[in-house]
């Protein structure tokens, strides 16, 4: 089964959605299951899971309204205060829900310290108690929090999104490549090839942009820790989805078929429990 494990939907809102500026303008739009549910079909993909992009309930339910009633959607990663202290009643409460799959924070915009701050702590804590995976969004400046954060716990399933954003526009990897060594040495985090698109240049990148960045990763995590994620359609501000796609079947080439399988859904399969 082929899965994308990263996308999104949302009806745009000027106000919620401020962080798609003017150079934006082709994301600027509704993105619903029936603008995604052909594309899928038509790059051989038989699944999503839905991620979420927004800070609120409201978006959690929203997801999960659209993932049942639309069957090629897998599973959600939706959101939930993690910082209130009463965060476990909202956690079993959404449990109840198989679609539900994990919890995501927009930690790329929260100061430096957030992640060890004693009430997120507490919350990243309790999704295990749900069987629930945390998706870690951050920027290469914040690897060494999420890096203690990790090692705090063990037994919790963790996922890296969009390879904490490497400066690949502007070539910058040294600092970054030894921190994702150093995450990846934690069995318990995985990382998702998406959203590298958008870390180069949005008009004029070329293939072997990216190559290095991708040898990283799978150095990294191996085959049963990486998954395939489109990041549509914020992929779109730089490629199509089947350019994205192309990129990561290019790159897999030299893998055996059952290697390709594994990340290509496999592991998105396995992580999430689809």
């Amino acid at each position: 089964m082929r899965i994308d494990s990263h996308q999104h939907f949302w009806k745009f809102d000027p106000v919620r959605d401020a962080w798609i500026d003017e150079s934006m303008l082709n994301i600027k739009r509704d993105f619903l299951p029936k603008d995604l549910q052909s594309i899928l079909e038509k790059n051989k993909i038989d699944g999503c899971v839905a991620i979420q992009a927004d800070q609120s309930t409201e978006e959690t339910r929203f997801l999960l309204d659209h993932s049942a009633k639309n069957r090629f959607i897998k599973g959600v990663v939706g959101w939930v205060d993690l910082c209130d202290q009463k965060v476990g009643d909202t956690l079993n409460d959404y449990a109840k829900n198989p679609l539900f799959k994990g919890v995501r924070h927009i930690v790329q915009a929260e100061g430096k310290g957030f992640m060890l701050r004693d009430d997120f702590q507490r919350g990243i804590a309790q999704l295990k108690d749900f069987d629930l995976t945390y998706d870690i969004l951050i920027y290469p400046n914040q690897l060494e929090e999420a890096i203690t954060l990790v090692n705090k716990n063990p037994d919790q399933a963790f996922v890296l999104d969009h390879m904490a954003k490497p400066y690949i526009k502007d070539k910058k990897i040294i600092d970054w490549s030894k921190a994702i060594l150093a995450l990846g040495s934690f069995k318990n985090v995985y990382c998702k090839l998406s959203g590298f698109v958008t870390e180069g240049n949005w008009k004029s990148w070329e293939k072997s942009d990216f190559q290095d960045y991708l040898e990283i990763v799978l150095k990294a995590f191996g085959v049963d820790r990486l998954m395939f994620g489109s990041d549509w359609p914020v992929c779109l501000l730089a490629a199509e989805y089947s350019q994205v796609l192309e990129i990561i079947e290019d790159f897999l080439i030299p893998l055996s078929d059952a290697d390709k399988n594994k990340i290509m859904g496999g592991n998105a399969y396995k992580f999430y429990k689809l």
